[in-house]
């Protein structure tokens, strides 16, 4: 395994990384920012590295990054649509606009995070409205279960509102 710089990882292999994110992208300015975002981490890890297959590894965070990107694609549009059904349409800032996806990004992996009892029980409550009474007959599970696992998710919740700035 031969150690590389950051420098040298980058010289040898950025154009070939661009062009593999491009390829899955097929958006050259996306490319080119994941790319950079890749770099970046790598650099935060502050290291230098021993690599026996180079474009592997940095493939293997591209992708990870990759995920992250659609995810965000994909919450955002969620909410691009969900602005279009309402019946006043609200002016906001772009830092407002990427406030909100921000939380509705925390949020969705607060909720992947969940156990899919605890989940469903979260939604049950907060989305439709169910008593603890309602849930337990609805999952024919008993109510202290139901509750057990709602303070579980409003903790979570808590905690993600600490965290945020």
């Amino acid at each position: 395994m031969a150690v590389q710089s950051l420098e040298s990882l980058y010289t040898e292999h950025q154009d070939w990384l661009q062009g593999w994110i491009r390829s899955r992208l097929n958006h050259v300015e996306h490319a080119q920012d994941l790319t950079q975002e890749t770099f970046i981490k790598i650099l935060m890890k502050g290291r230098e590295h021993e690599l026996s297959s180079p474009r592997a590894y940095l493939s293997s965070i591209a992708r990870g990054l990759l995920v992250d990107f659609f995810r965000r694609r994909t919450v955002e549009q969620a909410y691009l649509d969900a602005l279009e059904i309402e019946p006043e349409q609200h002016t906001m800032s772009a830092e407002q606009h990427h406030l909100i996806i921000d939380t509705l990004l925390q949020i969705e992996q607060m909720l992947d995070e969940m156990s899919e009892r605890g989940r469903h029980i979260f939604l049950l409550a907060q989305l439709d409205g169910l008593s603890f009474a309602e849930i337990s007959r609805r999952l024919n599970v008993s109510v202290p279960t139901v509750r057990k696992h709602f303070i579980r998710a409003m903790t979570q919740c808590l905690l993600l509102l600490e965290d945020s700035p």
